[in-house]
């Protein structure tokens, strides 16, 4: 699907600002690129915090394009005039907040319980010793659903060191595996932050973000697999002894602390001891919000307006979807195996505190996309590419690739493009099937090429302990692979839908 003309109903002309110095058009593209080298310099060099960075580069867009301080702000006063940066930040969160925080609480119970290490112990046995390079793929691919990619890592990081001493082979076998299973889980599916945002901006139902995300995502993964056992044969890199022993000493405080909680209980009068999570259970809570929302998709396409649909349409909603499955967690993980209700409100709440930055991240490009709309500068972006000729969806990948390689983001990476993005498929009447599918190009290009400005690449080389040029060899190359793999089969998908 190629650009199309602008839309008819553009915001009208400003001439303050910059547009003063060069009008029309040229200064409008003008305002575009200073504002974007502003915010690579703002987060590269300056090292300044990216909600900072992007609310101050919406800002210096919006007053160099000519936007008034009522259009910017509102009015003290109670009036008509409409804030930009309000509706911008509010509009995507009111979205994307309550699916990242029930999402993350579930990812934490699934944690804290053991609920991680059940899952990759039993595919282990399932798989073998020969295929346990396999089951560590599996076991990101299942996990990275519920939780966030550091948090996989901190938590499976030691089923691996296992694993590869067992088998006396290169940790690279084991954690490459894991390592895309994750990565493509957080850049592909909801209810991860990047994914959810873009949706917002999009306006796409989740329903075809979780479908389009698992059809490019699993064929991605497929590819990155393949390089994980390729380089995997031809680079040794051993356990880290000093990593082992820590996961020997957190295992051993943990069943001492366990030991101790069981004793008390049967002291003070044969409480139940906690029982180990069964497999069924992971599978049944990770699942389950999936399928409602994929149900909930596809009733709306296939049935006609009727009770049974708008029930399935109720129960796939993703915050009803994520809501059951939470209180799924709480009492299957939780309460039926012994947790207190304060328990489960600490672990709830600890998991609260890393998200504050991911929403006003987020929200910040909410604003960023509204000012780029609002002053202009949007519309002439997109008569701009409209010219190159290239699809949106082409369009889309490279310009996230570029800003994921600049500043390393993801989360910043998808939220600019999807903002920059929005006002280029106005008017083309794309389904959302198609729209997914773009945001499955914003995502792919928002983990290319992992390097040293990017936190995942110094977690992944200190954790499995790689040096940084074996790592720039195996990670870097493996996001690579994930990256242009998800984006070709988003881009011969978008072909047919």
């Amino acid at each position: 699907m190629f650009l199309a003309a602008t839309d008819p109903a553009a915001p009208p002309p400003h001439t303050g600002g910059l547009l003063a110095v060069i009008p029309g058009t040229a200064g409008l593209l003008t305002v575009a690129a200073l504002g974007i080298a502003l915010l690579l310099l703002l987060i590269i060099k300056v090292r300044l915090q990216p909600f900072v960075a992007l609310l101050g580069v919406s800002l210096a867009v919006g007053l160099a394009a000519g936007l008034s301080v009522t259009e910017l702000f509102g009015t003290v006063q109670k009036s008509d005039a409409v804030s930009m940066i309000e509706t911008g930040m509010g509009g995507i969160l009111g979205h994307v907040a309550l699916i990242i925080g029930l999402g993350t609480m579930l990812g934490a119970i699934l944690e804290v319980s053991g609920g991680a290490e059940v899952l990759s112990d039993r595919l282990l046995r399932l798989f073998g010793e020969r295929r346990a390079p396999l089951a560590m793929g599996v076991t990101g691919l299942i996990f990275g659903i519920p939780v966030f990619f550091d948090v996989g890592i901190f938590v499976l990081a030691p089923i691996v060191y296992a694993a590869a001493k067992s088998g006396g082979r290169s940790i690279l076998l084991y954690c490459m595996p894991l390592l895309a299973g994750l990565s493509m889980t957080h850049a592909f599916l909801p209810p991860h932050p990047g994914p959810v945002a873009a949706a917002g901006l999009l306006h796409v139902d989740l329903g075809w973000v979780v479908l389009m995300g698992l059809v490019c995502g699993l064929p991605a993964v497929l590819a990155a697999w393949g390089y994980a056992a390729w380089i995997g044969e031809r680079l040794f890199v051993g356990v880290p002894a000093d990593m082992v022993e820590a996961a020997e000493e957190a295992r051993a405080a943990v069943a001492a602390e366990r030991a101790a909680v069981a004793a008390g209980r049967a002291v003070a009068g044969g409480g139940r001891a906690e029982r180990p999570v069964p497999l069924g259970t992971v599978l049944a809570v990770i699942g389950t919000p999936l399928t409602l929302i994929l149900l909930a998709t596809f009733s709306s396409i296939v049935l006609p307006p009727s009770t049974g649909r708008s029930v399935l349409e109720f129960f796939g909603h993703p915050f009803v979807a994520l809501t059951l499955a939470l209180l799924m967690a709480y009492y299957l993980l939780g309460i039926r195996r012994g947790w207190s209700r304060a328990s489960l409100g600490t672990v709830s709440t600890a998991s609260l505190k890393p998200v504050g930055n991911i929403l006003l991240v987020v929200g910040a490009g909410g604003v960023f996309g509204a000012v780029l709309k609002g002053s202009g500068v949007a519309t002439a972006l997109s008569d701009a590419f409209h010219h190159v000729g290239l699809p949106v969806i082409v369009l889309a990948y490279l310009l996230a690739l570029v800003l994921r390689v600049a500043q390393g983001s993801a989360t910043v990476a998808i939220v600019t493009t999807a903002g920059i993005v929005v006002p280029l498929i106005e008017g083309q009447h794309l389904s959302q099937a198609h729209l997914a599918l773009v945001i499955m190009a914003i995502s792919a290009g928002s983990i290319f090429a992992s390097h040293v400005n990017d936190g995942g690449f110094w977690m992944v080389s200190k954790y499995f302990g790689i040096t940084e040029r074996d790592t720039l060899t195996s990670w870097t190359v493996l996001e690579s692979v994930l990256s242009v793999a998800g984006f070709a089969v988003a881009a011969l998908v978008s072909l047919v839908v």
